[in-house]
């Protein structure tokens, strides 16, 4: 299987999607629109909503049936980059080669694209999700409404922000990369397949498998801040090493990040052991999560 087609293909029909889902830059408020659009479309690699596609397509389901549920997974990675990227969190000016939000738009309007991302996000997990029975559509949103809170990536942003320029364990680190990052990758798998229809052991199977891949993502972008390069990731590298972020690199040192990048990927694939040939995406995109270089 051709991975980079195959993700290619899909973040095609994702994009399209976004593009009709989300208000026009012309209708009012106008600025509001224009910095949530500014935002979605910088770029990206479209990962969690193509997961959520893959993990459907691996439970025998069809992809394009959970595009608006996929959609919403983007909704809210890119709202908390918004946040992120803001003078209170990391303060970045560049993002995906671009100004960020509020370096274009001003702080205000990017907090408040941020807050419209993410509350539109859950309108359109419920359009989408009601495609389907109404069971496996709440606990679809309830796992996105408990990965994007305090219990997931918002509680994992708290500590990576108390932990600052402070020695961290690593059952710290793992807390923060697991809630910050991992929680919304384990909801994009987890989504996709209970709108698909899937639960008791082959849900179990791709639950391990968004936690593993989750981590090997996390670990790759720790890795990828010291050693990548500039132009590909579209912001200054080296940046999590100035605010003295907790990260493997900073805890374990490049050799053994990379090793145990490597080994949640493996940990990503023996999950999928007992499903066929529909789950290879899934398979292919953990070896391209820890393989990519931006």
């Amino acid at each position: 299987m051709d991975t980079r087609d195959y993700l290619n293909r899909k973040k095609d029909i994702v994009d399209k999607a976004l593009d009709t889902l989300l208000p026009g830059e012309d209708e009012y408020p106008q600025t509001l629109h224009r910095a949530m659009r500014y935002s979605v479309f910088a770029g990206g690699k479209r990962i969690r909503p193509v997961l959520t596609m893959a993990a459907a397509e691996a439970v025998d389901g069809n992809g394009d049936d959970v595009i608006e549920v996929a959609c919403a997974m983007e909704l809210i990675h890119t709202y908390s980059l918004i946040h992120d990227d803001l003078p209170a969190m990391d303060d970045d000016e560049m993002r995906r080669g671009i100004p960020t939000c509020h370096k274009a738009f001003g702080e205000a309007p990017a907090i408040l694209a941020g807050d419209a991302l993410l509350t539109y996000a859950f309108e359109l997990a419920l359009k989408g999700s009601r495609k389907g029975e109404e069971g496996p559509a709440i606990r679809a949103v309830g796992e996105i409404a408990r990965a994007a809170g305090s219990m997931g990536m918002v509680g994992g942003q708290i500590v990576d922000i108390e932990s600052e320029g402070k020695a961290v364990d690593l059952a710290m680190l793992e807390f923060i990369h697991t809630h910050k990052t991992g929680a919304l990758i384990r909801a994009s798998v987890r989504s996709g397949a209970i709108i698909a229809g899937s639960d008791g052991e082959m849900l179990d199977s791709i639950t391990r498998y968004g936690e593993a891949i989750g981590l090997a993502f996390q670990i790759t972008d720790d890795i990828l801040d010291v050693e990548g390069e500039r132009d590909l990731i579209g912001k200054n590298t080296r940046g999590d090493e100035v605010r003295g972020k907790a990260t493997y690199p900073a805890v374990l040192g490049l050799g053994e990040s990379k090793r145990r990048a490597r080994e949640w990927m493996d940990i990503a694939i023996s999950a999928l052991e007992g499903f066929d040939g529909k789950a290879e995406p899934l398979r292919c995109i953990a070896r391209y999560v820890v393989e990519r270089r931006w």
